[in-house]
C-alpha cells in the first residue's frame, strides 16, 4: 500500500485491446487524500480550540502534561498551539485506526493470495475525520473493524464494495454507542463541559436560538462550532471538494443532484412548516454548514465505488441523499 501511494506500479496493461489512462487507482487514492489536506489542518485547529476554550490552564491528564512539556500552552489565541494540541487527540485515533483496519486488510489479502489494496489509505481517513473526538480508542478499533469487514471485505475487498466502509463503521458506532457518539458531552473532550451541535440546537429550539449559543453562520461556514473531526468547516470541505473536481476524480452530476435534493426538500419543508419541529423552519443554507452534509458532499456521496454508474442514476442517486438528510 505505501509502495503504491509512493511509488509507480510495476505492473502495467499489456493485451490489447485497452485505454491508456493516467488515473489508475493509486492515483485516485492519492488525489482523495490530498483532498482531505484541508479538513485535517482545521480540524486539528479546531479541536485544539475548543478544548482549550473549555479547559483553559485546568487541564489534567497526559495531553496536558504533553502541552506542558512542549510548551504549547492552553491560549485558544495562538493557533499554533490550537493545532499543536489537536494533534495530540487526533492522532491515537488515526493510529489505531491505521493498525486495527490495517490488520483485516493484510488478513484478507493473505487469505485471498492479493497485495494490500491502497484503498485502505482513503477509508482510514475518511473514517477517522468523522468520529467524536472524545471517542475512545477501543470503540475506534471496534468500528473500522466492522467497517473494513462488513461494509467491503465480505463483499470482495475494494471496489466491489456497495457500502462506503468509513461511513459503515461509523454507522456501526451510532446504533451500538449512541451515548458515545450523541449529546451534548462528546464534542469536547474535557470532562464536566456540555456544547451542543449547531444541528442539536436547531433540533431542540429551532435555528433562530443558534446566535444566543454563540454560533453564527459564518462559524458555522468556517468551522469554529462543536461538532466531529474533520467535518465542522465547511469551507475546507469545499476546498477539498473543488480539488476533487478539477481533477475530476468527482462527478458533478453527483454534487449537483446532492445540492438540488437538499435545497428542494428544505423549500418545501420550509412551506409546508411545523409547530412541533423546529427543523421544518430551517433555510437550505443553514443545512449546509451544520452537521456532516458538506463533508458528505465532498467526500461520500461523489465516493466512485458505492455511487451510481449511469449519469441520470447519478444525479437521481444524489438528489436521494440531499433528500434524506435535508429532511
Amino acid at each position: 500500500m505505501v509502495e503504491s501511494f509512493l511509488y509507480t506500479p510495476k505492473t502495467v496493461t499489456s493485451a490489447a485491446p485497452h485505454a491508456r489512462s493516467y488515473v489508475d487507482m493509486k492515483r485516485i487514492m492519492t488525489y482523495v487524500v490530498i483532498a482531505t489536506i484541508p479538513c485535517i489542518l482545521f480540524g486539528l485547529y479546531n479541536t485544539g480550540l475548543q478544548v482549550n476554550t473549555a479547559i483553559g490552564h485546568c487541564a489534567s491528564g497526559w495531553r496536558a502534561a504533553m502541552v506542558k512539556f512542549f510548551g504549547i500552552g492552553f491560549n485558544p489565541a495562538n493557533p499554533l498551539g490550537n493545532m499543536l494540541h489537536g494533534l495530540l487527540y487526533f492522532l491515537p485515533i488515526y493510529i489505531t485506526t491505521l493498525v486495527i483496519g490495517g490488520i483485516w486488510e493484510v488478513i484478507f489479502a493473505t487469505v485471498r493470495g492479493h497485495e494490500v489494496n491502497e484503498g485502505f489509505l482513503v477509508t482510514s481517513m475518511l473514517y477517522a475525520l468523522i468520529v467524536p473526538v472524545s471517542i475512545p480508542l477501543w470503540q475506534v478499533a471496534l468500528g473500522i473493524s466492522f467497517g473494513v469487514v462488513i461494509g467491503k471485505e465480505v463483499f470482495g475487498g475494494t471496489g466491489k464494495n456497495f457500502l462506503n466502509p468509513a461511513l459503515t463503521g461509523r454507522a456501526f458506532l451510532y446504533f451500538a454507542y449512541p451515548a458515545y457518539m450523541s449529546g451534548d458531552s462528546i464534542w469536547t473532550p474535557v470532562d464536566g463541559f456540555s456544547g451542543a451541535t449547531a444541528l442539536a440546537v436547531s433540533a431542540s429550539a429551532g435555528f433562530d436560538q443558534l446566535a444566543a449559543n454563540g454560533v453564527t453562520w459564518m462559524n458555522a461556514f468556517v468551522g469554529t462550532i462543536q461538532g466531529s473531526f474533520g467535518e465542522t468547516s465547511t469551507l475546507a470541505c469545499m476546498i477539498g471538494l473543488g480539488f476533487l473536481l478539477m481533477t475530476k476524480i468527482a462527478i458533478g452530476r453527483l454534487v449537483a443532484g446532492c445540492l438540488v435534493g437538499m435545497i428542494g426538500f428544505s423549500l418545501l419543508l420550509n412551506a409546508v412548516g411545523s409547530d412541533s419541529n423546529p427543523m421544518f423552519a430551517m433555510p437550505w443554507y443553514w443545512h449546509l454548514v451544520t452537521g456532516g452534509f458538506a463533508f458528505g458532499l465532498g467526500f461520500m456521496v461523489t465516493e466512485p465505488v458505492s455511487a451510481s454508474h449511469t449519469n441520470m442514476g447519478r444525479y437521481i442517486y444524489g438528489a436521494l441523499i440531499g433528500f434524506m438528510v435535508g429532511r
